[in-house]
């Protein structure tokens, strides 16, 4: 499997859209798990860091 390293600040897409309406995502924190923020209504959410490697979709390159 791929060795997936992230960055604080990295944009990513998430494979199910938030309530809000979006799946684009900023990592906030980095760990054992990982604390997202959503760009469009601000909600942090942090999940285990297996989790969100199962659930990322893409990573945005700017």
């Amino acid at each position: 499997m791929e060795n997936k390293k992230y960055i604080i600040g990295t944009k990513v897409i998430m494979k199910k859209q938030h309530p809000c309406g979006t799946n684009l995502w900023e990592i906030t924190r980095l760990g054992a798990d990982i604390k997202i923020k959503c760009l469009n209504c601000k909600r942090e959410v942090m999940i285990p860091r297996i989790e969100f490697n199962k659930k990322l979709k893409k990573i945005v390159e700017d």
